[in-house]
């Protein structure tokens, strides 16, 4: 015949119950912070690519500024060629 039941039993199996919610919470919890961390570290290392690519186009020259100043080299080069016949 099974145990009788009494309320200090069913207090035990229900704190237990809680025990084994709380552990898997606390594992599912610290899964997602080490997401986040992952994700945000992966974005930390974005961020800075982003500033080096930044600095670099801080140092070149806008295409339509190189169009322009080929096209007067090539006026300067057609009057010096004038000049020197």
């Amino acid at each position: 015949m099974p145990d009788k039941l009494t309320i200090d039993n069913l207090g035990s199996m229900i704190n237990q119950g809680f025990n084994d919610m709380t552990e898997t919470i606390n594992s599912q919890f610290s899964q997602v912070d080490k997401r986040f961390n992952d994700v945000e570290n992966r974005l930390g290392t974005l961020e800075q690519g982003q500033e080096e690519i930044k600095l670099r186009l801080q140092n070149v020259a806008y295409r339509f500024e190189v169009e322009e100043l080929k096209e007067r080299i090539n006026e300067l080069e057609k009057r010096l060629n004038a000049l020197s016949a």
